[in-house]
């Protein structure tokens, strides 16, 4: 007699054949899509042109890659820093922190690196864009790290901050040993996305002649003409770096959020 119970070796086989499948289907619907348009478009594509100019992409590539690394640590570290003085007995830095965010938050970021480009950095007498263009982008991502740790934090429950004042620990112990450790594995979705978002909103310092992957892109559609093919590059580009994020993100997740 057949075994009208289905085991968790065959759930776990017809789960992944679904989702196999499904991969399969919307892999099969974005092709058609593509192909559809460029049967309608009557455009013959000529990818050569990314072999010829691959030098000026790979080194744009390579900027971007730097600068979101820099942006990076550095949006960390003013996260961290704000997310700690938004929660400051001291008046004057919650509301620096506040004031921070909010400012940041609340105006475009095209907006923000027009007035730091051309009003700050002649001030400061910066003329590096390398370093011009990190630091702008440090301190819009930074913004957001900063809501993004200070959700965090508040999601700790109080029953544990005052359990740790009775025992003695000063507020570096009770965020050292107690909130931070918890923190990072609740935050791990949010901050992948930001990072994302900060490698893309890093091609808008090109409007500011960083020699980034957008800015080396536009150069070289401008020397072609070829706009198809090199924007398609570019957007394959981006895929190339936020796609590893997300997964590694989700694995991230699952290794020390489900298994807590």
């Amino acid at each position: 007699m057949k075994n009208l119970f289905i085991t968790r070796e065959d759930s776990k086989k017809i789960t992944k054949a679904a989702t196999l499948t499904n991969v399969a289907l919307v892999g099969l619907f974005i092709f058609l899509v593509f192909l559809f348009t460029v049967i309608k478009l009557d455009y013959s594509f000529d990818f050569s042109i990314i072999s010829r100019y691959q030098k000026k992409l790979i080194n744009g590539f390579t900027m971007t890659l730097a600068i979101c690394s820099i942006s990076l640590f550095i949006s960390l570290v003013i996260g961290i820093v704000n997310a700690i003085a938004l929660k400051s007995n001291i008046i004057f830095f919650r509301f620096l922190a506040r004031f921070y965010v909010e400012l940041i938050r609340g105006t475009p970021f095209l907006v923000q690196i027009l007035f730091f480009f051309y009003i700050i950095t002649p001030a400061f007498g910066l003329e590096n864009r390398f370093i011009v263009g990190f630091l702008i982008l440090s301190l819009f991502s930074g913004a957001y790290v900063t809501e993004i740790i200070r959700g965090g934090i508040e999601s700790i429950p109080q029953t544990q901050i005052i359990t740790a004042n009775s025992l003695g620990f000063n507020k570096w112990q009770i965020y050292r040993y107690i909130i931070f450790p918890q923190v990072f594995k609740r935050i791990l979705p949010s901050l992948a996305g930001q990072i994302s978002s900060l490698i893309k909103d890093s091609s808008l310092l090109s409007i500011i002649a960083v020699s980034e992957f957008t800015m080396k892109t536009l150069e070289v559609n401008a020397l072609s003409f070829q706009t198809y093919e090199t924007f398609s590059f570019l957007a394959l580009g981006y895929l190339v770096i936020t796609i590893p994020i997300s997964l590694l993100s989700k694995w991230l997740e699952r290794k020390y959020f489900y298994e807590s």
